[in-house]
This record gives structure tokens, C-alpha cells and sequence, in this order.
């Protein structure tokens, strides 16, 4: 499911990406004929994962696994973005990152208005981590 339609801009330290699957009738996320701000977090996940892809070094064989883990201080300024006429805005911008961690401030606009925004935690190589220490020791 790729709700992002493209990458508006990226550098090592944050990603631009647009989207207009928030109209969508048929988007997977809708409920209820309608698709709540809560669902944006999804949006600013899968920038993050592009984000992760483009920083990948060109010679790697498979990709780096990504598992979202946490989101704090998020604010949602609308109550839908099914009725949010213009395309959505996402960005996502690291704060910190570490072999093992990234911690992404995101936000996502339309048409120069904020609808959500927060901290998203990744852990990343967690699948590498897990098999290298079976015994759930991942540090």
C-alpha cells in the first residue's frame, strides 16, 4: 500500500514527499466513509521509509528493515483529511539518529495549513539484530 504519489525533495536530513490518496474513495485506510487525521501518521511512516531507502548505500543488497515504534507529541489539528481539497504536504526531518535508531520530527500540510504533526521513533535493523541475539539480548 503506497499512499505517497512522489518525492517533492530529500537530503541526508529530511524528505518532501506529496500525496492526493487522501481523496481517495477506496483508500485502505478510510473507515466509516472517511479517513481521520490519525491516518496522516501513515503518510509521514512511509516518507520516513523512503527516506531510509534513498540514504541506503547503492551496493546494498536488501533493505534495511524499519519498524516504527513509537510516536509522541502529536497534535492533530483537523478532524478528517478525506475533505482536505489540496494534495498533502509530508515531511519528515531527523533529529537524531544512531546505527540503530532514528527519531524523525513530521508534520503534515496542506495548502499552508498545518493538520498534524509529531515525533516518530524507528528502529531499524531490528530483524539483524534479533537473529544475531536470539535470546532477545538485541543491545
Amino acid at each position: 500500500m503506497c499512499l505517497l504519489d512522489h518525492v517533492v525533495h530529500w537530503d541526508s536530513q529530511r524528505i518532501q514527499c506529496r500525496a492526493s490518496s487522501h481523496r481517495n474513495k477506496d483508500n485502505p485506510l478510510r473507515s466509516h466513509d472517511q479517513l481521520g487525521t490519525a491516518c496522516g501518521i501513515e503518510y509521514a511512516a512511509q516518507a520516513m521509509a523512503v527516506h531510509g531507502a534513498l540514504l541506503a548505500p547503492a551496493d546494498t543488497s536488501r533493505p534495511r528493515a524499519g519498524y516504527l515504534v513509537s510516536v509522541r507529541g502529536t497534535t492533530l489539528h483537523v478532524p478528517r483529511l478525506d475533505d482536505i481539497c489540496d494534495d498533502l504536504d509530508i515531511e519528515a526531518r531527523c533529529i537524531s539518529s544512531s546505527a540503530a535508531h532514528i527519531l524523525y520530527q513530521f508534520s503534515v500540510q496542506a495548502g499552508g495549513q498545518l493538520l498534524l504533526d509529531g515525533r516518530a521513533a524507528v528502529v531499524v535493523n531490528a530483524d539483524q539484530r534479533a537473529r544475531a541475539h536470539p535470546s532477545g539480548n538485541a543491545s
